[in-house]
């Protein structure tokens, strides 16, 4: 007699898991997803902000102009130190796309072809050789108003840093003009390298009649979400009133 016994507890136990496991199952699906966490200050919109490289020709070649998105960024103006980081996706960098050249005020379309020449170009191993560098950063160590400012012009911060792309880590500083035209403050900068300081080489062909410039300029038109009223120079910057 008590091996029914037995069975009949093992089966309510067994039913018991079952009802549980059910449950826990079906409030894993009801429960929502966790909210992402709102921007912080001094985060940067990746989906909006652009980075774009205006590269010159030699010879009998063409202007180019490419454009790319940030994997990552973050800038507090106003600080002296730590104040921020950007990294650049390399692998999303497109060259003479419709977008990027009217960004970079060149006129006419690149046919595919060539496009697509020049895009195997730039990321091979000679020039970005993303395979083995897939992102350049720029380590952000002060974000200050610029001692000269300019008369009718949005306040200018001074970005100074180490710019590193293809491995090789350069200092640099950035001008940017700030402004704020909605929720989000808007930076527009830009700066010049040289692709041989950094380890590149300049793509060549027919022994330097066509071919591009050694000099990139290189322009960001980022989105930054300020920080609250009163508590930044930044927001003060923003209205028009560079801090010190």
């Amino acid at each position: 007699m008590k091996y029914p016994i037995i069975l009949a507890s093992m089966a309510l136990v067994l039913i018991a898991v079952g009802v549980s496991a059910t449950a826990v199952a079906q409030t894993a699906q009801l429960s929502p997803a966790p909210a992402a966490a709102p921007p912080a200050p001094g985060d940067v919109d990746l989906a909006k902000s652009r980075v774009y490289i205006f590269v010159g020709k030699t010879g009998l070649g063409h202007n180019h102009a490419v454009s790319g998105l940030l994997q990552a960024g973050r800038i507090v103006l106003g600080a002296a130190d730590q104040a921020g980081m950007l990294v650049f996706d390399m692998r999303s960098f497109t060259a003479d796309t419709t977008e990027a050249r009217k960004a970079l005020g060149l006129s006419g379309e690149t046919d595919a072809s060539t496009q697509q020449q020049v895009q195997a170009n730039m990321t091979g191993p000679d020039v970005l050789d993303v395979a083995r560098h897939p992102t350049a950063t720029f380590q952000i160590r002060s974000a200050l108003s610029a001692k000269q400012q300019v008369s009718g012009r949005p306040p200018i911060y001074e970005l100074l840093g180490t710019f590193t792309l293809h491995g090789v880590a350069r200092e640099v500083m950035i001008p940017v003009e700030v402004e704020q035209p909605g929720e989000w403050l808007r930076l527009r900068g830009m700066f010049v390298i040289k692709q041989t300081d950094f380890g590149m080489k300049p793509y060549k062909k027919l022994g330097g009649v066509v071919g591009v410039a050694d000099e990139l300029r290189i322009t960001g038109n980022l989105f930054v979400r300020p920080t609250p009223p009163g508590s930044s120079s930044a927001t003060r910057a923003a209205a028009g009133a560079p801090a010190r």
